[in-house]
């Protein structure tokens, strides 16, 4: 990207910190929440710093805010150049002077940036069956996080404060993806490029792990397949990583909610309200229905779980408001491959009257409590952008395979993406 006429601005914001960002109108240099809303931003946090970038369209520098100069001087010269580094010191010499200066971006802006962008996989991916959004296979993703991360050492530190400087802990926590992914790197055939990504992976795997002082079964079994080499035994991808738990949407219709159906629709599914892994990405995952029984008025919430939803434990609850009132939650429980719950609630005698009277205003929500950080920047048509961004790289990741195009660029699909683009939606 150097030499390509990008300019970087550096100025002292209002809070004392030093904020770095590309010259244009997407990139502001005062407001970090140019970049857009936060499920479509993908963050490190770095030594001295914390970087930002936009998901949705094209890639460049990131947004950095410094609150420590002295310990981004690490990384601040390989990510945006040299007169970036300078103008950044001198700022915080001067107290107040802002400057644009040339960029000089390097292989670890890049780097960085892929970075970036696995940590926000792993966070917001739009996984869902309904829309056809393949899950990326967790371990897959988070051993290549880890690879990157050790790629990416230059921009951390010894301080503890970054908790994106996590090589060991991903390899730890994702340890049973490396013998599959062992498996797909030494089977044949599979496109040049795919064989690159994988041994490229594994290698820094390794390095990092000796590095880091880990041992085990599954480390050992690296270190000697790294040595044997490639074994040219054809094996099936998608069944090496075949998930368990399935997903058969075979819920159907609660059993026995029965009375008289005098209200319905769709919920919001705001995926900043609960982990990943609870609820299927689909805008139109979430259902209500209002039933009479009796002189009593119900609301039954339908959510469609995701394929990693956990069976039992949880404690996510459907916030309901009826008219503008105050919100209301229902506890919800998961059933095969739905959230499913009911409450009693004033929904309004209006409800009773002609459809075309009637008119209720019922809004529904989910969340996690105790997670759920509440509304923030961004609606559906957001999420809608990241999920034709989802599908874009998944048909990218398609392509990639027949084409053997270059994998050590920011564009270049993940190797959770290649996997999931050899899916069937019978395998999914």
């Amino acid at each position: 990207m150097a030499g390509d006429g990008t300019r970087i601005h550096v100025a002292r914001g209002a809070d004392g910190t030093i904020r770095v960002a590309a010259c244009g109108p997407v990139f502001a240099h005062d407001d970090v929440d140019a970049v857009g809303p936060d499920f479509a931003r993908s963050v490190l946090d770095v030594a001295g710093a914390v970087l930002v970038w936009p998901v949705l369209g094209e890639p460049g520098p990131p947004v950095a805010e410094v609150h420590d100069v002295g310990r981004a001087q690490q990384w601040l010269w390989a990510v945006y150049g040299e007169p970036t580094a300078a103008a950044v010191h001198a700022c915080a010499a001067g107290g107040g002077e802002a400057s644009t200066v040339p960029a000089g971006l390097g292989a670890l802006a890049g780097d960085a940036a892929r970075l970036g962008f696995a940590h926000w996989a792993a966070r917001w991916w739009p996984a869902s069956y309904t829309d056809g959004i393949a899950v990326l296979e967790p371990d897959v993703l988070g051993l290549e996080s880890a690879a990157l991360t050790h790629r990416c050492q230059q921009l951390f530190d010894d301080f503890g404060d970054q908790p994106d400087d996590c090589v060991p802990e991903l390899i730890e926590e994702h340890r049973a993806g490396l013998g599959p992914l062992i498996q797909w790197w030494r089977s044949a055939p599979q496109p040049p490029d795919t064989a690159r990504r994988l041994e490229s992976v594994l290698r820094l795997i390794d390095d990092a792990a000796d590095g880091a002082g880990l041992d085990g079964p599954a480390l050992r079994e690296l270190r000697s397949a790294l040595e044997r080499g490639l074994a040219g035994t054809p094996v099936d991808a998608g069944a090496l990583f075949a998930r368990r738990d399935g997903y058969a949407l075979a819920a159907g219709e609660a059993p026995g909610s029965g009375g008289r159906v005098i209200a319905q629709g769709s919920g919001t599914n705001d995926w900043r309200r609960y982990p990943p892994g609870f609820v299927d990405a689909a805008e139109d995952s979430v259902s209500w229905t209002a039933r009479a029984l009796g002189a009593r008025r119900q609301i039954e919430v339908e959510v469609v779980a995701h394929v990693a939803a956990p069976g039992a434990g949880a404690l996510l609850v459907a916030e309901v408001q009826v008219n503008g009132g105050p919100p209301s939650r229902v506890p919800l429980a998961r059933r095969d491959d739905v959230w499913t719950g009911r409450a009693d609630l004033d929904l309004n005698p209006h409800l009773d009257l002609p459809a075309a009277a009637r008119a209720p205003q019922v809004e529904v929500g989910v969340l996690l409590p105790g997670f759920d950080p509440g509304a923030g920047l961004g609606g559906r048509a957001d999420r809608d952008a990241v999920r034709a961004l989802a599908r874009r790289r998944l048909a990218a990741a398609a392509q990639h395979l027949a084409s053997d195009g270059a994998y050590d660029t920011f564009s270049a699909p993940f190797l959770a993406e290649t996997l999931a683009a050899t899916a069937t939606s019978e395998d999914y």
